[in-house]
C-alpha cells in the first residue's frame, strides 16, 4: 500500500473515532464508563486499521506458509495413481527419493531431460559421465550441462532406474523432473488442482 492510501485510511479512522466520540458525549455517561468505552472503540479501530493497511503483507505471508508447508510437495497414493497437489505458485512440486536421498523437484513437461543442480547430484551420488558437455536450451537461456544417470528415482509408488539426467551449476538450487520421466509413465495429466501420474 502506498503512502497516499495509508493517509486516506488514517483520515477515515480519525473520522470514525470522532463519530464514535461524539456519540458517547451525547449519551452523557459517567466519565469512567465513557473512558472505558472510548478505549475499547479505539482498540477496535486500531485493529481494523492495522489489518487493512497490512493486508498485502498478511496475504504474502499466507502464500509463503502454504508454499513452504511441505504438504503440497508430498505425493499422495490413490489406487495405482500418484497425485501431486498444485502449489500456491501454480506449479507442481514433489518430494522424491533420488538414490535414497530426498530431493524436491519441479515437474516440468517443457524440460526434455530430468535436471539436477550440481549440489543435488553430489549429495545423491550422481556422477557426470565425463566427456564434452552438452548445450541445452532452458527457460533461462542456453546452458552447458554434463550428462549423467540416476541409479534410482522414486516418486510416490513410481520407481525408475538408470534414468538419464543433466547436471549443471547453471540450475542453481533447482531440480526438474522432465519429459524423459513423464514419458516413461503409462499416463499423466492435470485434474483440477492435482497432477495425476500413472505408473
Amino acid at each position: 500500500m502506498n503512502d497516499g492510501d495509508q493517509a486516506l485510511s488514517f483520515i477515515y479512522l480519525l473520522g470514525m473515532l470522532a463519530l464514535v466520540g461524539s456519540g458517547l458525549a451525547v449519551r452523557r455517561m459517567p466519565i469512567g464508563q465513557t473512558m472505558k468505552m472510548a478505549a475499547g472503540w479505539v482498540l477496535i479501530f486500531l485493529a481494523i486499521f492495522a489489518a487493512f493497511t497490512l493486508r498485502e503483507d498478511f496475504l504474502a505471508l499466507g502464500k509463503r506458509v502454504l508454499a513452504d508447508g511441505g504438504s503440497e510437495t508430498t505425493p499422495v497414493q490413490v489406487g495405482e495413481s500418484t497425485r501431486i497437489r498444485q502449489s500456491a505458485d501454480g506449479h507442481f512440486w514433489v518430494d522424491a527419493q533420488l538414490n535414497g536421498r530426498q530431493v524436491r523437484f519441479l515437474i516440468d513437461s517443457g524440460a526434455t531431460t530430468t535436471s539436477l543442480s550440481t549440489a543435488t547430484a553430489r549429495r545423491a551420488g550422481v556422477e557426470a559421465a565425463g566427456g564434452l558437455p552438452a548445450i541445452v536450451q532452458t527457460a533461462n537461456g542456453t546452458v552447458s550441462v554434463q550428462r549423467g544417470r540416476a541409479d534410482r528415482l522414486v516418486v510416490g509408488s513410481i520407481v525408475r532406474e538408470d534414468l538419464a539426467v543433466h547436471v549443471s551449476e547453471a540450475f542453481g538450487e533447482m531440480n526438474v523432473l522432465g519429459m524423459n520421466f513423464l514419458s516413461s509413465l503409462s499416463g499423466w495429466g492435470v485434474e483440477g488442482r492435482s497432477l495425476i501420474l500413472r505408473p
